[in-house]
């Protein structure tokens, strides 16, 4: 009877590895797709210049409790070269700490030296971050918008960088790349890097090449008030706010440039739970903005090929629950293995390839184009899967609440900045740190009975799962 039991378990662990691996196919595959479009579609020349008088500009810094940062984030938008009677810097302070007091400081200082600087307050925080660029929408100068988050320091030229596409009276929104103030703080820093980069480099590129929709980030692009004003504006029925506007903004007609040489730094999260945080509501946000629009976009009469890679685009994060899922199959096919061998060894080999390679030419291909040294690419695209395992539980959580419709605030990242420690902590979710650790050392276990079963194909995959998660585990100990 206990044989008999083992050797269902076996099966059912089998039949889920393969079902899963089947399912994770289509992730890899579009991967493969957008590398392809990256190398083989012509890049698309922008003007070099704005033609005629320049238009007036008004830079939106939303903030909420940024003591760390927000002295940085002023100074560096009030530096932008641009003619002072032609922009508006517009801090919209939601803070309920020493922030306030900062930012009225660096106000004042802007102020006498001649910088149309406007500290907006509000009286209460609703809609968080959409309503407070919408609330600043209302009373703003600029026929242009330029939006930064409160970690980023923009250069002097940004402005001069971004408006000439906005030339074309048809294009609504110009979005610059992320650079990293603090890549080589530690392997995480190196990791989130990376992962941004590929984002970046790839898949915005790739997505701007071939004509399909793509997103703005949130921070360090530049909207046409128009655009906003007819796509309806800042909503905040999801956590993606800028994400939401996109797509509604490109289905009403509106284009949207890119430029991945026009780099602007920003702050990447030290500590495991703050990434957490910033990512828990990217995944929950994207979800939620799916939910709301993919009917809307299959409705619409734009191309097929722009329909489907929206599709995929929007449901990426589902990638996230079906990992955590094939995790758990790898555990339990490797304490069963002793029992015998449901799968040939070829099967895990192929598992091992189809799971891992186009990732690992997705991020070899962002490294390469962000002037990575050769030598260092193995081991920073380690580090990014490792940590894009490892984050995979909290992930697949916010997936979950984003399919059931949770209602979740909106969590700010914290921000180091130039303190020695942050006063702002993201708060954890002691459930699934216990569960990642868990997952960790149980998969550790499965990867040691397998070699001990001879089954050594398959000790690569489940190593690489178990060193994902345990890496997550000692950062969130280290926090």
């Amino acid at each position: 009877m206990i044989e008999t039991g083992a050797e269902s378990l076996r099966w059912l662990g089998g039949a889920a590895y393969l079902a899963i691996l089947l399912l994770l196919v289509p992730f890899g595959a579009h991967r493969l797709r957008l590398i392809w479009l990256r190398l083989r579609r012509p890049r698309r020349s922008a003007p070099a210049a704005w033609d005629g008088p320049l238009p007036v500009v008004t830079v939106q810094l939303p903030v909420y409790n940024e003591a760390n940062v927000v002295a940085r984030l002023v100074d560096a938008a009030c530096r932008l070269d641009y003619p002072g009677d032609r922009l508006e810097v517009q801090v919209l302070d939601d803070s309920d700490d020493e922030t306030v007091s900062i930012v009225r400081e660096r106000a004042a200082h802007w102020r006498r030296h001649g910088v149309d600087v406007q500290h907006v307050r509000r009286t209460e925080r609703t809609g968080f971050k959409a309503g407070a660029l919408q609330n600043g929408l209302r009373s703003a100068r600029g026929e242009f918008l330029l939006v930064l988050d409160a970690d980023f320091v923009p250069p002097p030229d940004l402005l001069a960088e971004l408006l000439p596409p906005l030339a074309d009276p048809r294009v609504g929104a110009v979005q610059a790349a992320w650079s990293h103030l603090n890549p080589d703080d530690s392997w995480l820093t190196r990791a989130q890097a990376l992962l941004l980069d590929a984002h970046f480099a790839i898949e915005h590129e790739s997505r701007y090449r071939a004509g399909f929709f793509f997103n703005f980030n949130g921070s360090a692009g530049l909207w046409r008030r128009r655009c906003l004003d007819t796509a309806g504006g800042w909503r905040p029925d999801t956590l993606t706010e800028d994400l939401d506007l996109s797509y509604r903004a490109q289905l009403a007609g509106w284009r949207f440039t890119y430029r991945d040489e026009v780099r602007v730094p920003a702050e990447l999260p030290t500590r495991i739970g703050a990434l957490e945080l910033q990512q828990e509501r990217w995944a929950q946000g994207g979800i939620q903005t799916a939910i709301k629009l993919l009917p809307a976009i299959w409705r619409s009469r734009v191309r097929l090929p722009v329909r489907l890679e929206a599709t995929a685009h929007l449901l990426g994060h589902a990638v996230h629950p079906l990992t955590l899922l094939l995790g758990t199959a790898l555990a339990l096919m490797g304490f069963l293995a002793p029992t015998g061998r449901f799968l040939p060894w070829w099967v895990h080999v192929l598992a091992l390839v189809m799971a891992t390679v186009p990732f690992v030419l997705f991020y070899g291909l962002a490294a390469h184009l962000r002037d990575v040294p050769l030598r260092r690419i193995p081991g920073r695209v380690l580090q990014a899967m490792l940590l894009g395992l490892g984050l995979g539980i909290p992930l697949a959580g916010a997936v979950a609440r984003g399919l059931l419709g949770t209602p979740t605030p909106f969590h700010r990242t914290p921000k180091q900045g130039a303190a020695p420690a942050s006063i702002y902590q993201a708060r954890r979710r002691a459930t699934s740190d216990t569960v990642r650790g868990v997952l960790g050392l149980t998969l550790t276990g499965a990867a040691a009975n397998l070699v001990v079963a001879g089954m050594l194909p398959a000790v690569p995959f489940t190593g690489l799962f178990a060193a994902g998660y345990l890496a997550a585990t000692r950062e969130t100990l280290r926090s």
